[in-house]
């Protein structure tokens, strides 16, 4: 993930307070290797340590494909 400040407000506050995952926060394309952090979003889960190790183990099993199987 970017080194940027993760503080979000106006629009993008009221798009996490419903649950909705600002696409700044998603990382895909061809230039970009997807992080734990990626597929736990994309999966539509919350960032744990239970679930980044989840994501660990679909990224060792299924490679990028773990990321682009769990995007809308």
């Amino acid at each position: 993930m970017s080194e940027e400040s993760e503080s979000l407000a106006g629009p993008l506050a009221d798009e996490q307070a419903r649950g909705v995952t600002p696409d700044r926060l998603l990382h895909t394309g061809a230039s970009d290797e997807p992080t734990p952090e990626d597929v736990v979003l994309a999966s539509g889960r919350d960032v744990t340590p239970e679930t980044l190790e989840w994501a660990r183990r679909k990224l060792a099993e299924e490679g990028r494909s773990a990321l682009d199987r769990r995007l809308p």
